[in-house]
């Protein structure tokens, strides 16, 4: 009996030892397992760290709204070196802020602009659709020179502050309107030469471009050296 015992108890032991050594081994499956999880956890932390993160947004410039010019207030550029000047060694240039009537008696005394066509004043809206050719180019030119008369010395009252610039057709060359800037202007005669495009090609849709005969037409010392 006591031997049937001992041989149990034997079996026992070893079937526990067996089991034990079993969990132990499965424990630390576990703990190497979780081991290499962190390594490598710890692996694409450090790698994610040196990577641009993707939701970094470069700044963004703030956008300025564009708006087209109606000009519908073209007032007089401030210029009171021409004032001071004058155009004419006889000529005394009214202030800007005096009576219509004294600008234009004093801008009597100078001659207007000539123009070199006297044929019809061709006044339509913008949007129309006239055909391109010299005779309607000139034509609405000349409407051109009223709508917008304040740029140019056609009248007294304008030639009363100094202006006594003008605007000429030279020629037509294909879709292309050549013209000719003379006198002094107030405003930039790159600024005239634009708003005088802008009058053509609203009215004349098939001109593509509005030029002068010569570059310098357009700088600040061809308009210093007029009168």
């Amino acid at each position: 009996t006591n031997n049937n015992t001992k041989g149990a108890f034997k079996m026992t032991v070893t079937f526990l030892s067996s089991r034990t050594m079993l969990l132990l081994s499965a424990a630390v499956a576990t703990m190497a397992l979780s081991s290499n999880a962190f390594s490598i956890n710890s692996h694409l932390i450090r790698h994610a760290s040196t990577r641009p993160s993707l939701t970094t947004h470069q700044p963004i410039s703030p956008t300025v709204p564009r708006h087209m010019s109606t000009w519908d207030d073209f007032s007089f550029d401030d210029d009171d070196e021409l004032l001071d000047s004058g155009v004419d060694a006889d000529f005394v240039a009214a202030d800007e802020n005096d009576d219509p009537e004294v600008k234009a008696a004093a801008g009597a005394s100078l001659e207007a602009p000539e123009v070199d066509y006297d044929g019809p004043l061709i006044d339509v809206p913008q949007g129309s659709q006239l055909e391109l050719s010299e005779e309607t180019v000139q034509g609405v030119l000349a409407a051109c020179r009223q709508e917008i008369g304040t740029m140019f010395g056609y009248q007294a009252e304008n030639r009363g502050v100094g202006i006594t610039g003008g605007v000429d057709f030279v020629e037509l060359d294909g879709p292309t309107v050549v013209l000719h800037l003379k006198g002094r202007f107030w405003h930039q005669r790159p600024t005239v030469l634009n708003r005088v495009g802008a009058y053509l090609m609203a009215r004349i849709p098939e001109i593509v471009d509005v030029t002068v005969q010569d570059e310098y037409e357009l700088t600040d010392e061809a308009n210093n050296a007029s009168i």
